[in-house]
């Protein structure tokens, strides 16, 4: 009875419940549980060599996206696999089940008794960290042998909501209002939309203009943005721009209460960068205690046949704490989006190269997913060299970069990253990084000391690269406007375009940070200090940050 399945579940089962949550108790037999089972795809093999042809620019095929029922007819699971799956939940009396478009996603609503027959070994407890709880088991499940190859994954009994968290230095909201009011004739203390448009050189006059375009950014813990908030913000900081302030479409659960610094941010940076652009927001806190928010996104985005072209997403987990398995899984769901003609922009993190112990008490330097997938751009941070003046960056500290332990390095980028390992003055230790892997990030964006309005209140110092990605998303979303306002597709998957586009010579497309390392384990071998910026593409900033006319006119000549 053991399967391929029980040894993916056991090999992350050492951290299946993370620092910060707390057992409460075993969950009743006949408290309801939601699931969600992700169903092999058929054809990944073509799809894998589908989202080259669509997104290389030399390819006949770049931008000819397929519409979601293409996608379906090209991934649907097999009648054989689908017969199987359905037959065996059946057979346990699950009935109640919600499947996507694609129908490799099956969402079933059963009691944890009847959950724990299903998948021998599974034992459902709940857990809270802060105002939060969540449902799942602290040990690894097993699936009958003849389902392995039917299934990817089980969702909803390991993976804990991962902790988001932006970076403020404010010590107060009453500190912050008192700062507000002492500082009004002085914006450029902090970086704000008109900060960004001088560096950036977008003009006033860089706006959406077609109502067919538009972005969105995600939210998976409980916080969500007050309309209140984002008006006030535009009016504070939009009057020289034209811009929308309010959001278009909210896709979940809009809660009430306070408004979350996190929500707020994301919100407010993507719609005054991509000024005048319709927005959504997907708010996916995860309605039910052993649901997966972020999976709960991915259903969406799979299940939409209109969907915004450009998707931010601060988000993100250690590598090591996720399965293989699942990790495979979600590059596929990313080549979806790719094959549609979807931007998905993650934030790198906010750990520099990050630090993992090790059993024999070494260190390595520990990436994160998906910002370490082949399949997405990944957004680090920069701050100004001088805090107080709009001029050159160098590389922000907290920057999450580094290999992927997982996957190997994509050819779009293998020419770039092997000059930074080749050319680089000084390296970490070959033993604290896996040097064929995905590097990360693709390029950056300022990510220290944002002005965000948050509660009807100005909070000044906040960071992270969870400001970097939303200014990304609405830069590409103006040059999506461009590109359609052309008759030109949407951008779709950045990656080897952005390569493709440097390596043929040195582009006035980004500006090049090439000053400033990011931390990393606090040992003798390393200090504290992790991969350090450089010329060209660098694990810290990538290619660096956008120069709007230039990265728009070479994007508007592909």
């Amino acid at each position: 009875m053991l399967s391929a399945v029980l040894s993916v579940a056991g090999s992350c089962w050492r951290s299946l419940v993370p620092a910060g949550w707390s057992h409460v108790d075993r969950v009743a037999p006949l408290d309801e549980l939601v699931l969600t089972f992700a169903i092999r795809q058929q054809n990944v093999e073509h799809l894998v060599k589908l989202v080259g042809r669509v997104s290389d620019p030399d390819s006949p095929q770049y931008g000819k996206y397929l519409s979601l029922e293409e996608l379906r007819t090209l991934v649907q699971p097999s009648h054989l696999t689908l017969n199987t799956v359905h037959k065996w939940l059946g057979a346990y009396g699950i009935k109640v089940c919600k499947t996507i478009s694609t129908l490799d996603f099956l969402e079933c609503v059963m009691p944890a008794s009847t959950a724990e027959r299903l998948l021998p070994g599974a034992q459902f407890h709940r857990y809270v960290s802060g105002q939060r709880s969540a449902v799942r088991s602290p040990v690894p499940y097993t699936l009958p042998e003849e389902l392995a190859e039917h299934i990817d994954f089980v969702g909803g009994l390991h993976r804990f909501p991962a902790e988001r968290k932006v970076v403020t230095r404010a010590s107060g909201k009453e500190e912050a209002a008192v700062q507000y009011q002492q500082r009004r004739a002085a914006f450029h203390l902090g970086v704000t939309p008109s900060v960004i448009r001088k560096r950036y050189n977008l003009t006033d006059r860089d706006i959406g203009a077609l109502p067919n375009n538009s972005q969105a950014c995600a939210q998976f813990l409980e916080q969500y943005f007050h309309p209140a908030d984002l008006a006030e913000f535009m009016k504070l900081f939009a009057s020289s721009f034209g811009h929308r302030s309010r959001v278009d479409q909210v896709v979940g659960h809009q809660g009430l209460g306070k408004a979350g610094l996190e929500a707020s941010l994301d919100v407010e940076y993507i719609m005054s960068a991509g000024a005048n652009i319709s927005t959504w927001v997907f708010s996916n806190a995860g309605r039910h205690e052993s649901q997966e928010p972020f999976l709960a996104w991915l259903l969406l985005l799979s299940n939409m046949s209109s969907v915004p072209w450009v998707h931010s997403v601060s988000y993100g987990d250690d590598e090591d704490s996720l399965s293989r398995a699942y990790m495979e899984r979600l590059n596929v769901e990313f080549m979806k989006a790719a094959v549609r003609g979807l931007t998905v922009l993650f934030a790198s993190g906010d750990a520099g190269a990050g630090c993992r112990k090790l059993a024999g008490g070494s260190h390595t330097f520990r990436p994160s997913f998906p910002a370490s997938s082949p399949y997405v751009t990944t957004v680090g941070g920069t701050a100004f060299r001088n805090p107080f003046q709009v001029t050159w960056e160098v590389t922000d500290y907290i920057s999450g970069g580094g290999f992927s332990n997982v996957f190997f390095m994509p050819d779009y980028q293998a020419a770039a990253v092997r000059n930074f390992l080749r050319s680089a003055p000084k390296l970490p230790p070959r033993s604290y990084y896996n040097s064929s892997g995905r590097a990360y990030p693709d390029l950056a964006a300022l990510s220290d000391n944002y002005w965000v309005v948050t509660n009807r209140i100005p909070l000044p110092w906040v960071s992270g690269t969870s400001a970097s990605t939303p200014v990304v998303g609405g830069i590409m979303a103006l040059i999506n406007d461009r590109r359609l306002q052309k008759g030109l597709p949407p951008l779709g998957f950045l990656n080897p375009v952005l390569y493709k586009l440097q390596e043929k010579g040195p582009t006035a497309a980004f500006y090049d940070v090439t000053q400033g390392c990011h931390l990393s384990c606090l040992d003798a071998a390393v200090e504290g200090q992790g991969f350090c910026a450089g010329p060209s593409w660098d694990p810290v900033s990538g290619w660096g940050t956008p120069n709007f006319p230039q990265l728009l006119k070479a994007l508007l000549n592909l």
